[in-house]
């Protein structure tokens, strides 16, 4: 095997290979050997074939196989020879395949860039932390007490009002005639819900049990069901019964009732469930801190392969949001280098973190990863199991959930490293603070 270098510039090699005829003839050699041990025509007996016959039934396929082996193993060997490592698949073009003479062919790739050592030491961060409030958890215990509210009858009767839930029968139409999937019997409507078609709940407010009331309303134009968007439509309803909602104080009973002892104990409960959302909300702020900061001081080059396969994958995005009605604003020229520069700076930072967690062996266990497939499950209440098989049988897919747990462990590992001062912010500071991180981050395309 000969390897000539003919460009190196930047992350991007080219190599020239050539492959002696002759040691392609020696693999194809090799495996005809192979097969005459065991080979089978007709008019022979087993291993009795001549070699020449089998050279002429098989000797195209083995030369293929022989050449496809030769590129692969040659392609490797000059990779590995001078300590490269591909960000891609090596690009191959054959320029000269021919039976009986050596094989030449061309090899392009693109290399990871040498990152350095890397010293965290003098990033500096500041993590803001909300304390829970003593008036969030009773507020919080107030909506779970609204929650679980109790209707009953309204006595002495009266009209409805907004807030009341009313029991009804309906029939709506269109010029007089019935349309489907306007009728329902014994409905319960919570007026003021705004459930239901403009207008609809506000025309039931002083209706009274025992008597019809119809309603008439027009469909919004942009109403999901096409053939009554814009359409004027009368409902006779027959209300058959109103009622209240009788208010209920956080006690002990609804506690028992929400799956705790007492109220003290769902009142923790709730207050570590707020402590962590919190928490989740100052990760994901000293997230963004750290990112911006090691994409602002790291500007090492970016392999253009790995570079253009992320832009496609966000444009795609991009491709598909217009493919449901949601067009872009702004100039697509524009849009495309915005978007260019945000797969730059993702690429930038990928390999960045990949180079922290390879250097310092940090690792997802099968453990963690296991937990992160329990997560994905609970997702998904009542289909816990069948998406626990679903991972099982799916191992790429598992596989898929490796790389943000690799991230996540590895900016812990960063800011283990970094100068982090810890800052007490109210809450809704603590929420501003969030939406600044977000409109400060690049922009990014629609979702679906």
């Amino acid at each position: 095997m000969q390897v000539t270098e003919l460009s190196a510039e930047g992350l991007k090699r080219q190599f020239k290979i050539v492959v002696p005829a002759a040691d392609l003839a020696g693999k194809i050699d090799e495996r005809l050997g192979e097969m005459a041990r065991t080979a089978q025509l007709p008019g022979f007996r087993p291993g009795k074939v001549p070699m020449s016959l089998l050279k002429k039934q098989y000797g195209q396929a083995l030369f293929g196989e022989a050449v496809e082996q030769a590129v692969n193993t040659s392609t490797a060997k000059a990779i590995e020879d001078r300590g490269l490592k591909p960000a891609l698949q090596p690009r191959v073009d054959l320029k000269q395949l021919e039976e009986g003479k050596d094989i030449e062919f061309e090899v392009a790739i693109e290399v990871l860039p040498e990152i350095g050592k890397l010293d965290f030491s003098g990033v500096a961060l500041e993590r803001l932390k909300a304390e829970v409030t003593d008036k969030e958890v009773g507020d919080a215990l107030d909506r779970i007490a609204k929650g679980n509210r109790e209707q009953k009858p309204v006595d002495p009767a009266r009209p409805a009002k907004s807030g009341d839930a009313i029991k009804l029968d309906f029939v709506g139409s269109i010029d007089g005639t019935p349309f489907p999937g306007g009728s329902a019997t014994d409905y319960t409507l919570d007026l003021g819900s705004g459930s239901f078609i403009p207008g609809f709940e506000d025309q039931l407010i002083g209706a009274e049990a025992g008597k019809s009331v119809d309603v008439k309303v027009t469909f919004p134009a942009e109403y999901g069901a096409k053939e009554l968007a814009g359409k004027d439509a009368v409902f006779a309803c027959t209300i058959k019964e109103i009622r209240e909602y009788v208010d209920r104080m956080p006690d002990d009973e609804l506690a028992k009732k929400a799956g705790f002892e007492t109220l003290d104990a769902m009142r923790k409960a709730v207050s570590d469930r707020i402590g962590q959302d919190y928490a989740q909300v100052s990760r994901a702020i000293i997230k963004r801190q750290l990112l911006d900061k090691l994409a602002d001081s790291h500007k090492f080059p970016v392999p253009e392969g790995l570079v253009e396969a992320e832009f496609n994958a966000i444009w795609s995005r991009v491709e598909e949001a217009k493919k449901n009605g949601k067009k872009p604003e702004g100039d697509e020229d524009k849009m495309r280098g915005e978007y260019r520069g945000i797969a730059e700076r993702r690429v930038r930072l990928g390999l960045l973190l990949a180079d922290v967690g390879r250097s310092n062996s940090i690792e997802v266990s099968p453990e963690e990863l296991n937990q992160a497939v329990m997560r994905e499950a609970m997702r998904y209440p009542g289909q816990e199991r069948q998406v626990m098989e679903f991972y099982g049988k799916n191992a790429e897919l598992k596989e898929q959930l490796r790389a943000p747990l690799f991230e996540e462990k590895t900016v812990d590992f960063i800011l283990e490293l970094a100068s982090v001062a810890d800052k007490t912010v109210a809450p809704d500071e603590l929420m501003k603070a969030a939406r600044a991180a977000e409109e400060d981050a690049p922009a990014q395309p629609a979702a679906n």
